[in-house]
């Protein structure tokens, strides 16, 4: 593989509990590894509040405050009002990860609506970008979507066809793979990846999930982001510096940087 340097991990968990016993020797580690950026992205209010600690206490780490779909029963009546209060801060560079998941039994897909709509109205109202979380719900993501074409960001993870990723670039959305582009069985994936243009998507880790071959099973990090880079790299027939550099000026435009 490669030596990589300036790859930025556009959507990351640290906050998660699993690295709870070494968060800081993980992260003060990053540049060692060529990670040069990280947005660590909320799932609930308290994750927000654990974000917006770690993008103070790195300069390199930005962060996304919003509540999961799989999170968004029993909040607070503020919660809304709570999530504008964090997005104050300047290192807050989207509302997410907010969307959709229909996979798991349970679920209410009017409360996921309503919570999905909410946070992108927020985003609308800040004129911040958005990162979307769908899952099972490609066409309820989508007509969301249209509700708000003053909003754009990311559908990070994206698992849909070449024709949903196509759908969403014509509506002027970023694409984000993270290592199941590595899996011997992501054919789905590898045909997006090979298709979507190089100005329009970028690379993620979703640490602590979702390891890369050959790390497949294992604790996810950022470091793991130079596999996601190659595997592209060899789709798309061009060098992993290429790759990184390219979904670096990409996340920028995403997060509306200027570094």
């Amino acid at each position: 593989m490669d030596k990589l340097s300036g790859i930025f991990d556009t959507h990351a968990h640290y906050d998660d509990e699993r690295f709870d016993g070494d968060r800081d020797k993980v992260l003060s580690s990053m540049n060692d590894y060529g990670v040069s950026y990280i947005c660590n992205v909320s799932s609930d209010l308290k994750g927000c509040k654990n974000s917006l600690e770690l993008v103070n206490k790195y300069d390199f780490i930005y962060c996304a405050t919003g509540v999961h779909p799989i999170c968004i029963e029993n909040l607070p009546s503020d919660w809304i009002k709570k999530l504008s209060e964090y997005a104050k801060c300047n290192k807050v560079v989207a509302i997410g990860e907010i969307g959709l998941d229909y996979h798991y039994e349970g679920y209410s897909k009017s409360k996921q609506i309503d919570g999905f709509e909410r946070q992108m109205d927020l985003a609308q109202s800040l004129d911040l970008p958005v990162i979307i979380h769908s899952r099972e719900a490609t066409n309820d993501t989508l007509d969301v979507i249209r509700n708000f074409p003053k909003v754009s960001g990311v559908v990070h993870c994206f698992s849909g066809s070449v024709k949903t990723a196509f759908t969403l670039l014509d509506l002027g959305w970023y694409i984000g793979f993270t290592g199941v582009v590595t899996f011997k069985n992501a054919k789905k994936t590898v045909e997006v990846a090979k298709e979507v243009p190089n100005e329009r998507f970028v690379i993620e880790t979703d640490c602590p999930y979702m390891a890369p071959e050959p790390w497949r099973g294992s604790r996810c990090d950022s470091t793991m982001l130079v596999s996601v880079a190659n595997k592209i790299a060899e789709i798309k027939g061009m060098s992993a510096s290429e790759v990184v550099n390219i979904t670096r000026k990409n996340a920028f435009d995403l997060y509306r940087l200027n570094l």
